[in-house]
C-alpha cells in the first residue's frame, strides 16, 4: 500500500494519509464504480483481480528468481481442470471449496516441481523454451484426453462447473437484503480481492524473508550465490512451485467463475499476456505487477470500444478489422510505454533495503 501511495504523483507525497485512505477507498468502491458503465465492465475488473493472482505467482519466479517461464499458464490449466473434475457433472461429483482450492494449489505446485528438476542447469532462452514446451504439452494433453478414455472432454472442454460456495451461500446468485440486492458479479469481486489481498501479504513477507533475499542473490549472480552458500538447486525449485501454487489457485477461481473450462483458455498468448504484465508493470516489484495486470486487462477492452469509431473519424469507413486494429493500438501504447518507462509503470526501488537508509547513506 506504501509503494502504491507513492507512486501517486503530488498526493502521495504530500498528503501520504490522504492517499492511502483514497486509494482504499477506490479499491473498495472499485466494482460499483465499474457498474455505472454496464455490467460487462464489473466483469472485467473480476477477470483482472485473477489476472494479478496469476502476474504474483509469475513475478515470484521471473522477478524475485530470475527465472524466465513461458509455461506458467499450465500451472492455471491444472487449477481449472482440477475444480472442472471434482466440482461438475463430467465425473459427478461436487467437492467443497475448501478442498478443491488446496487440492488444485497442490497439485499445481507438483507440476512446478516436474518442471523445475529437468531445467536446475538451465537459464535465459534455453529456459524460456523448455517452459514454453512444458505449458504446449499440458495444453495438448488436455486438448486430446478424450479418447480411448474421456478424461477431459477433449476441445469440447467441460461445462457445468459447481459455483463457488462459501459456508452454504452461493456466489453466483444475486443476494437480496429486503429490498435491496447485490448481483454476483460484486460477490465474486470482493471475495477474488480478499484472495488478492492475501497473496499480496504472503509474498511481501516472503520477498523481505531471507528466502526472498536468497532469490535475489540468485537473480543477481547465482555462481555469487553458491559461493556464499545458498542452495540454488532448492531455491529454484522452491521458486517454481511456490510460483506454480497461485497459478492453481487462480484456475480453481476461473473455473468457478467461468463456470466453463477447455484448452483454448490456456494457449501460448495467455501465458506471454501474464508475462506482459510482469515486465509491464515493474517486474519484481508487488505493486509494479497489480498496475500491469489492471492496467492489460483494461486497456484492450477500452480499445474494442475505440477501433470502429476511431477508424470512422480519420478514414469515415472501416478499413481494418476492429479486432485487429484493437491489437495493433495495444502493441503501440505498450511500445510507446516501454520506450518511456523501460522499468515498467511501477519501478521496483533498491530491494529488500530499510526505508530511509539509502537516504543515510547519501553524503
Amino acid at each position: 500500500m506504501n509503494d502504491l501511495v507513492a507512486s501517486i504523483p503530488f498526493l502521495g507525497k504530500r498528503h501520504p494519509a490522504v492517499a492511502r485512505w483514497g486509494t482504499l477507498a477506490l479499491i473498495i468502491l472499485a466494482p460499483i464504480l465499474a457498474g455505472y458503465f454496464g455490467r460487462t465492465w464489473i466483469r472485467v475488473l473480476d477477470f483482472a483481480l485473477l489476472y494479478m493472482l496469476l502476474a504474483l505467482g509469475l513475478n515470484l519466479v521471473v522477478g524475485f528468481a530470475g527465472l524466465l517461464d513461458l509455461g506458467y499458464i499450465a500451472f492455471y490449466a491444472v487449477g481449472a481442470y482440477t475444480w472442472a473434475f471434482l466440482a461438475s457433472p463430467h465425473f459427478e461429483l461436487h467437492w467443497p471449496i475448501w478442498a478443491i482450492l488446496p487440492l488444485g494449489a497442490g497439485f499445481a505446485a507438483l507440476a512446478g516441481i516436474i518442471l523445475g528438476f529437468p531445467v536446475l542447469r538451465l537459464r535465459g532462452d534455453y529456459l524460456a523454451i523448455v517452459t514454453l514446451g512444458f505449458g504446449e504439452i499440458v495444453r495438448i494433453f488436455l486438448n486430446n484426453l478424450n479418447y480411448p478414455v474421456n478424461i477431459t472432454n477433449g476441445p469440447q472442454g467441460i461445462n457445468g462447473l459447481d459455483p463457488l460456495v462459501l459456508f452454504g451461500w452461493d456466489l453466483s446468485r444475486t443476494l437480496r437484503l429486503g429490498d435491496f440486492q447485490i448481483h454476483s458479479l460484486y460477490l465474486y469481486y470482493y471475495f477474488f480481492l480478499l484472495c488478492v489481498a492475501g497473496a499480496v501479504i504472503l509474498i511481501h513477507r516472503l520477498q523481505i524473508s531471507r528466502i526472498g533475499r536468497a532469490w535475489a542473490a540468485m537473480r543477481d549472480d547465482e555462481l555469487a550465490a553458491k559461493a556464499i552458500g545458498i542452495d540454488t538447486r532448492a531455491m529454484k525449485l522452491l521458486a517454481f512451485s511456490l510460483g506454480a501454487t497461485f497459478g492453481g489457485v487462480a484456475g480453481g477461481l476461473f473455473g468457478a467463475f467461468q463456470g466453463f473450462v477447455s484448452p483454448e483458455s490456456f494457449s501460448l498468448m495467455e501465458s506471454i499476456a501474464v508475462l506482459t504484465m510482469v515486465v509491464f508493470g515493474g517486474m519484481g516489484n508487488i505493486v509494479g505487477v497489480i498496475v500491469g495486470a489492471l492496467a492489460l486487462t483494461f486497456l484492450p477492452e477500452i480499445l474494442r470500444h475505440v477501433a470502429v469509431p476511431l477508424q470512422q473519424t480519420l478514414f469515415g469507413h472501416v478499413i481494418l478489422d476492429p479486432e485487429v486494429l484493437r491489437m495493433l493500438l495495444l502493441a503501440l501504447a505498450m511500445i510507446f510505454m516501454m520506450l518511456w518507462k523501460p522499468a515498467g509503470l511501477v519501478p521496483a526501488q533498491a530491494r529488500y533495503s530499510r526505508p530511509g537508509l539509502l537516504a543515510r547513506e547519501r553524503p
